[in-house]
């Protein structure tokens, strides 16, 4: 058996902390912490850093987004009041400045978005990983937390047996409760049920959805993307596009309205989204346009030469709208214009992007310290907040906060 609790270097500031997690939340605590000249250690129950920080740039790390501070702080909803001070602290000018200081250069895609100019997350983590190993950060991999022991030591289990360590500090990173092969598989939640704390049931977040196609849709439309268009739930309007599935809808303008749409679902038991497919046109102008004589032409050529629908979009009309409504001018235009889908439920928890619940806010101080365990911290998606893609939840979790000793 071997212990990990002895620093490797005395601690300028002569006191520990212990990070548990090594994703994007725990690298930036043990960063800060190291910064601030305490022995940080780290404990990674995967063979490696990061693994989610890497798969989600691997079509493009999305880091932060440029929109001005106060929209930027408008996108994490009911938990603004509780982020906000850190995100003003450490929000996405200083990220991009710690990008460059990392050697990492940033730009503002057209949507606002930001990324590392060679788009991909493994050179910005192979320069964070060299920076804490400069600060004296150590970190232990294969390491996986599994609680604390009567003595209030954290205990790990390792290839080579149970291992135990204690620090001044402990911040608690362990991620959500989606994508379980990368390691964030949410089993730290019944560890704080049962030490007392109160945690909300996981719920997904920036998912897509089952919808019941028929299969002449399916073998049409599946993969194919459906784009400028609205979608519509509850008092909620996402502009945007998204991709036709095997198993209904998903992609970004989905994930966007997502969360109204998952708790419709979750409070009633349906969700219905309604689609605009001619955003740039008002009723009155679609039904003009369709109204003029068609000839020999088919109705899907009718909806091209006067619309401008593609096949897909034309696809979804003849899938939900009833056929005598296709008849009529005023009623397919008003289809077109408020297109329902129905959806059957989300997908499953370990397909989403990210996740709502876990630890509750009535848990933590305003620095994410356990009120019932003082000197532990939470951070990064394992308290219950959510924000959209467009790199507001990385933001969300590379925020700085003060430690109370």
């Amino acid at each position: 058996m071997t212990t990990a609790s002895t620093p490797v270097k005395p601690a300028p500031n002569g006191k520990t902390a212990m990070v548990i997690g090594a994703g994007p939340a725990g690298l930036m605590a043990a960063e800060r912490f190291a910064g601030d000249g305490y022995a940080v250690t780290i404990y990674e129950g995967m063979p490696s850093a990061g693994r989610k920080f890497l798969m989600a740039g691997k079509s493009g790390l999305n880091i932060t987004h440029g929109e001005d501070l106060e929209t930027f702080l408008t996108r994490y909803g009911a938990s603004r009041a509780r982020l906000e001070p850190h995100l003003r602290k450490f929000g996405p000018a200083q990220i991009r400045d710690w990008c460059a200081g990392l050697g990492i250069e940033t730009f503002v895609g057209s949507s606002g978005r930001v990324f590392p100019t060679a788009m991909k997350a493994s050179p910005l983590l192979r320069a964070w990983l060299r920076r804490l190993d400069g600060l004296g950060c150590v970190i232990h991999y294969r390491h996986y937390w599994t609680g604390w022991n009567a003595a209030g030591q954290a205990v790990f289990k390792t290839p080579d047996g149970d291992v135990t360590a204690d620090a001044d500090i402990t911040i608690l990173a362990l991620g959500g409760g989606s994508w379980k092969r990368l390691g964030s598989d949410g089993k730290w939640m019944e560890i704080l049920m049962n030490a007392g704390i109160k945690c909300n049931p996981f719920k997904p977040a920036n998912c897509g959805f089952d919808i019941d196609w028929t299969d002449h849709l399916i073998d049409k439309c599946a993969g194919s993307p459906v784009k400028a268009v609205t979608l519509t739930c509850g008092p909620q309007t996402v502009r945007g596009e998204f991709v036709i599935s095997k198993t209904g809808i998903e992609g970004s303008a989905v994930y966007a309205i997502s969360a109204t749409l998952r708790d419709q679902w979750l409070e009633t038991g349906v969700g219905t989204l309604t689609l605009d497919l001619c955003p740039d046109r008002t009723l009155d102008d679609v039904t003009q346009r369709l109204s003029k004589p068609r000839g020999k032409n088919s109705l899907g050529n009718h909806l091209r030469k006067t619309l401008g629908l593609d096949a897909t979009k034309t696809a979804l009309i003849f899938e939900v709208t009833p056929r005598e409504t296709l008849n009529e001018p005023a009623k397919l235009a008003t289809a077109i214009k408020n297109l329902p889908l129905k959806i059957k439920k989300p997908r499953p928890i370990d397909e989403a992007i990210s996740t709502a619940g876990g630890v509750a806010w009535e848990e933590l101080d305003d620095n994410f310290q356990l009120i019932k365990r003082p000197g532990t911290y939470c951070l990064g998606e394992m308290i219950d907040w959510e924000a959209p893609t467009g790199g507001y939840l990385l933001s969300g979790c590379f925020m700085k906060f003060n430690a109370a000793v």
